[in-house]
């Protein structure tokens, strides 16, 4: 069965994830005075935490054309989103991402760890080897020390570079640790396992790919319809 056309639905929610991104960022840095007594900060770390998140699943989903049917237009939009998420390079991402679904769980998949029962802490460490680039870390510790000539420094900490490095290990734990790890069944061509089937909390947890067994079995279905398949 064919997927329904995008139309302009996946630009638009695209949009919508950078609004909300780049709204609740700006509140943050340049108005947000945050008590540390108090629940509520903390909770604006984890909502801005979230948001990245959508930065990279934005950016993923333009890994697999399914932001616009416009090509210039899905590549621009994945290159932003997934510049905006700590200066990640989406030309350098996109075949590795590739490479991962065509070779899932072996040694040619970029994000395989060898070893049937690896650790969490030495499998992310692989991944971040494979995937952050010296000039990643240059333009991050740049752009820190211009944002806390402008802004709060707590705050530039708290909320600009805290939930970028919290939405790294959210994203590697829910999209690719828990859905790869350990052995699979032989007829399991995709190596991958989905959690529960809970829309909620799978929207909340990482978009939607804790439904990872069938982000690779439809891969052309972007986030927001993931949840149909379940």
């Amino acid at each position: 069965m064919a997927p329904a056309p995008l139309g302009a639905k996946g630009v638009a929610v695209a949009l919508a994830v950078f609004t909300a991104w780049a709204a609740l960022l700006t509140y943050l840095l340049a108005f947000h005075q945050p008590n540390w007594r108090s629940p509520v900060p903390y909770v604006l770390v984890l909502l801005q935490t979230h948001l990245y998140t959508g930065l990279f699943i934005t950016a993923h989903d333009a890994m697999h054309g399914l932001v616009s049917a416009n090509k210039r237009v899905n590549n621009t939009i994945g290159t932003v989103a997934a510049g905006l998420f700590a200066y990640n390079w989406f030309p350098g991402q996109l075949p590795k991402h590739h490479a991962h679904h065509r070779h899932v769980g072996t040694p040619d998949d970029p994000d395989f760890h060898d070893g049937r029962h690896p650790g969490f802490l030495p499998w992310f460490l692989r991944f971040a080897w494979n995937y952050v680039t010296w000039w990643q870390v240059a333009l991050m510790a740049i752009t820190y020390n211009v944002l806390k000539v402008w802004f709060p420094q707590a705050n530039v900490i708290a909320f600009w570079m805290v939930p970028a490095v919290l939405a790294t290990f959210q994203l590697f734990f829910f999209g690719t640790y828990l859905p790869h790890r350990g052995e699979h069944a032989p007829d399991n061509p995709h190596k991958s396992r989905s959690q529960f089937r809970h829309h909620l909390w799978a929207f909340v947890s990482c978009y939607f790919f804790g439904y990872h067994y069938e982000h690779h079995d439809q891969p052309y279905l972007p986030w927001w319809r993931l949840w149909q398949t379940k």
